[in-house]
């Protein structure tokens, strides 16, 4: 279904479409294993580690990096959370193990190459390319620790819980009141005080304060330098000498500063995302696959919600946000399917002789409720 205007419509609609179109905004994610790797260049405490995507680097890995460990971690790595308590197509239970040195490259051979499902990588799961070895730490306490961007603050909020190793709702759930909030001043940046504040929410055990008062400083210019929009690390735990650690790492980061943090994009893993949406942002396409059976072609983001919330409400689906803006050329709009196309604004009968002489095969509507209608109908004959 197509959808063109030259005029000015705006759609406030907080339908399912636009909740979408903002997380495609603002989506780069990057893998556990380079987060870790981000935070150390930062200064901030991380397990020793080193992600392998062969046998051959698992052997070199366990000669050079665990000479002399007796355990190591292994974790999948994926772009997705709950890896865990998720279960591999072959049968394996669980993305993360931890088992003796001899055993890590059998372990890793298990994984590597393997369809990994979570409760959030919906039943097609994800392919493990790299595994992450890890140095086995021995944990007294976990935490929980994120900041991410805040409307109601309009900036940074720093999140801490002194139990963590669960997810972040799970926590909200059983502990609603060990949740502490931190925002921060953008323009000021982050104060001893707020530090002190947000290590107090976390209430380490062991840990010097002070020197976690440094760490939780450091994480904050990481997340503000690079552009983050959500560092979140679950557990940052205290080890047994007395040390804070981000025992894990999830970063995610501002696609509009691309420009600015080009080392940081490069890490991009687009084999981990939805390969519609590489190829279409390979044509400058802002698009989001979703599961339905009415693709949407449409200039302009508001008109795009709109069309998609009127697909519904006909009995139709959208099988997709996209958004060609206003400069499409022929090659981001040509398709060998049935096209519906509703034509409105300025010289829109210049418009319509134009498509009646192109010689395509083409569904005319008069109206958005006409052409959702004639949608409905292609889709199903």
């Amino acid at each position: 279904m197509v959808r063109g205007s030259l005029g000015k419509i705006v759609s406030r609609s907080l339908s399912l479409a636009g909740r979408w179109q903002q997380q495609q905004l603002r989506r780069l994610n990057i893998h556990e294993y380079q987060g870790a790797d981000l935070m150390s260049k930062h200064g901030i405490n991380v397990p020793r580690g080193v992600a392998v995507g062969s046998a051959e680097e698992v052997k070199k890995a366990i000669k050079d990096v665990f000479p002399n460990q007796e355990e190591v971690v292994v974790k999948s790595q994926i772009l997705a959370g709950g890896r865990g308590l998720g279960t591999f197509k072959s049968g394996l239970k669980g993305g993360v193990h931890i088992v003796k040195t001899e055993e890590v490259e059998d372990m890793a051979g298990k994984m590597l190459g393997q369809i990994l499902v979570t409760k959030q990588t919906g039943p097609q799961g994800k392919i493990v390319s790299k595994v992450y070895l890890c140095e086995k730490l021995s944990l007294v306490n976990e935490m929980y620790f994120a900041i991410t961007l805040d409307r109601i603050t309009a900036g940074p909020l720093i999140i801490a819980c002194k139990k963590g190793g669960t997810s972040i709702e799970d926590l909200a759930e059983k502990f609603p009141n060990m949740i502490i909030k931190v925002p921060i001043d953008v323009f000021k940046g982050i104060t001893d005080g707020d530090a002190a504040k947000v290590v107090d929410g976390l209430a380490p055990k062991v840990a010097d304060r002070n020197a976690c008062i440094e760490q939780v400083k450091k994480l904050y210019k990481l997340f503000s330098e690079c552009d983050c929009t959500l560092l979140e690390i679950n557990p940052i735990a205290e080890t047994s000498d007395n040390q804070l650690v981000a025992a894990d790492a999830k970063l995610n980061f501002d696609d509009n500063a691309s420009f600015r943090q080009k080392e940081i994009f490069a890490l991009r893993d687009s084999s981990q995302e939805d390969p519609r949406e590489v190829a279409a942002a390979k044509a400058e396409l802002n698009y989001i696959g979703l599961d339905g059976e009415i693709g949407c072609m449409v200039n302009g983001a508001g008109l795009a919600m709109a069309t998609m919330d009127i697909i519904k409400l006909h009995g139709g689906t959208p099988a997709n946000f996209l958004d060609v803006g206003g400069n499409a050329s022929e090659g981001q709009v040509s398709l060998k399917v049935p096209v519906v196309v509703r034509l409105e604004g300025t010289n829109v009968d210049q418009g319509k002789r134009i498509l009646k002489e192109s010689g395509m095969t083409l569904i005319t509507a008069e109206d958005l409720d006409d052409a959702a209608e004639k949608a409905v109908i292609a889709a199903s004959s």
